[in-house]
């Protein structure tokens, strides 16, 4: 039984919650005391041990349900104080191959969200999270300034790359939250990453190449002088905890992520060989097409606003993240949320 530490439990929301940042924010809350529910088609996420061991409270229930369709969550009570709506279709792969449906299905799920969010009678907070993807126009067609703020004019990437798709349906997606007439969040994730997170992410993909290869081995690495700061989910998880109730967040956009160390995915590549403890030598690869050059955001506004600064290092935040997937997907026992 996960007990309750926290005085005034709020009842949450989370879709797409049985999927990375949705899983640790829902432990999250329910060590805070809250009541969480989560909804999920586990057409990614998957209902794992995670989702076992917070089955064990009283205050947590897990519903399937595809919110492509409107009526999905017609019955769905009207007493949230807060919901989360992480469910969307994203991952390069289905950006690559399924362009169209990026853009329809994730403007349908927000439509079906915003319309439970307006029926709630006691509505604190509708967190939306978007896209550190939405500066990729800006950084296209003009000079994006790094770290980037909140504050900066979005543009379009050329309509017919389909990387544009998954971008283009956040940034509706804000466009809609703006003016759903509920109170919202919005977030703009970079590069979170942790156990639990499947393998179609860069780390994971990386420290699974790196555990199949002898000492002496090559490793190529893609987009290889491509920068980025990385985030662990402990530290993304506390901003959208304080960001939820925190009343110079309402109706706010915020960054979420770190600053700083900026580093190439060579470097990357390097700490995670050393993590490991394989002697690779790194190789650079293809560059990945329409993968930004750097992504790094601007957080003094949400350290200002939650008093929060990132706590887990880069080097520990690796070493977590490897250990996690050397005992549960490695060594063959499950293969985790996607």
């Amino acid at each position: 039984m996960i007990e309750p530490t926290a005085a005034a439990p709020c009842r949450v929301l989370i879709t797409g919650g049985a999927g990375f940042i949705g899983g640790h924010l829902a432990r999250r809350l329910l060590d805070d005391g809250h009541r969480v529910d989560l909804v999920d088609n586990l057409s990614r996420g998957v209902d794992d041990e995670l989702l076992s061991q917070l089955r064990r409270s009283d205050r947590f229930a897990v519903r399937v349900a595809d919110l492509r369709d409107r009526r999905s969550l017609d019955d769905l009570g009207s007493d949230y104080t807060h919901i989360f709506h992480f469910a969307a279709l994203l991952g390069v792969q289905n950006v690559i191959d399924r362009p169209y449906d990026v853009l329809t299905e994730n403007v349908a799920m927000v439509e079906t969200m915003l319309a439970v969010a307006r029926r709630q009678r006691s509505l604190r907070r509708f967190v939306f999270p978007s896209t550190s993807e939405v500066y990729a126009g800006t950084q296209h067609h003009f000079e994006l300034p790094i770290p980037s703020p909140e504050t900066t004019p979005l543009a379009v990437s050329p309509l017919d790359q389909p990387r544009t798709s998954y971008m283009l349906s956040k940034i509706y997606g804000e466009a809609l939250v703006h003016h759903a007439g509920v109170p919202f969040t919005i977030i703009r994730p970079h590069n979170v990453y942790g156990p639990r997170m499947g393998l179609s992410h860069v780390v994971p993909q990386l420290l699974q190449r790196i555990v199949g290869q002898p000492d002496g081995g090559e490793l190529v690495v893609y987009s290889i002088e491509h920068s980025r700061t990385m985030c662990f989910i402990d530290d993304a998880v506390d901003y959208l905890v304080r960001l939820m109730d925190a009343d110079a967040a309402l109706n706010e956009t915020f960054n979420v992520g770190v600053q700083s160390p900026e580093v190439t995915i060579g470097e990357l590549a390097r700490v995670l060989c050393d993590t490991v403890g394989r002697q690779l030598t790194i190789v650079a690869g293809d560059t990945a097409p329409g993968s930004p050059p750097r992504r790094c955001p601007d957080m003094r506004h949400t350290i200002a606003v939650t008093g929060h600064e990132p706590a887990v290092s880069l080097a520990e935040g690796i070493r977590r993240t490897y250990l996690w997937y050397d005992e549960n997907v490695f060594s063959g026992r499950q293969l985790s949320a996607v």
